[in-house]
């Protein structure tokens, strides 16, 4: 009995019959077909060549910046057993600096030592920057006072330039001020040793950092001793630098105080010769 014939048996029977297959042309239908002339023949057989397409280009230069010609000559220089990085050799965009370096291109002492200590003795409770603000304001008052008038009593260091100079280099009329003034020893006593529970007083020399410390502690004491003459933040400097500058024209009486301590450094030199000092000193 011959199958039932509906809508879905003739969708199967559509689903599972095959095309027909198509016949494929030869090649040299497909040359023809992509050739301008109508001749059936063959394409032409290359000699054992290659088509343009699959030819080797050309390499094209491994250099192609600054920078890939800097690191093949690196490359190269270790080839052939030399340091890449080595100055005389290599070089640099902004050169190399010559060493030591100066004291001023450090970032921790590029101020001068006498700025840098007496700011620091300037400073109160940590704070660092009010007191270089201080130092900036004497540095200016030094600058832009009058050449002073010098004492020859009461002369500063030798070498020292003319007064008419001074103004014109604040930072060293500030350090040829306190190194003027400053103590070449101090007194150290020994309990006990000059008898009857006394002290034996000995002369000791002092470092250049020590002698600028007790000089400028002596400033700040004459400092603090002097009336106010008003207040706001430049008053305090302003004093300062008057100090200083009466230190140069032998007017304060620090140099009294200088002249105290190396008369009784000159008096008791003679306890140096003391057996019992010798292993302490």
């Amino acid at each position: 009995m011959p199958p039932r014939l509906n809508i879905w048996s003739a969708c199967r029977a559509l689903s599972t019959r095959a095309f027909a297959q198509r016949p494929q042309p030869g090649p040299a239908v497909l040359a023809r077909g992509m050739a301008d002339s109508t001749t059936s023949r063959l394409p032409e057989q290359n000699s054992g060549k290659l088509p343009p397409s699959m030819l080797p280009q050309s390499e094209t230069p491994a250099v192609t910046s600054k920078e890939n010609e800097t690191a093949l000559n690196q490359l190269r220089m270790i080839e052939y057993g030399l340091s890449s990085h080595d100055p005389s050799v290599e070089g640099h965009k902004y050169g190399v600096p010559e060493l030591p370096l100066p004291s001023q291109k450090h970032n921790k002492h590029r101020y001068d030592a006498v700025v840098s200590q007496v700011t620091r003795l300037l400073m109160k409770d940590g704070k660092l920057a009010k007191a270089q603000r201080d130092m900036a304001m004497i540095l200016n008052y030094l600058r832009t006072s009058p050449p002073p008038k010098l004492d020859p009593s009461r002369p500063l260091l030798p070498g020292a330039p003319p007064a008419s100079h001074l103004p014109l280099d604040p930072v060293l009329y500030l350090g040829l001020a306190i190194d003027s003034v400053a103590p070449l020893v101090k007194l150290r006593g020994f309990k006990g040793m000059a008898g009857g529970g006394k002290s034996l007083e000995v002369p000791v020399p002092l470092l250049a950092r020590q002698r600028r410390r007790t000089a400028f502690q002596w400033i700040l004491d004459s400092v603090n001793k002097k009336k106010s003459r008003g207040s706001g933040r430049t008053m305090f400097p302003h004093r300062v630098a008057e100090e200083i500058v009466a230190v140069v024209e032998g007017r304060s009486n620090v140099w009294d105080k200088r002249m105290q301590i190396h008369k009784l450094g000159t008096g008791s030199r003679a306890n140096l010769a003391n057996p019992q000092v010798k292993g302490l000193i």
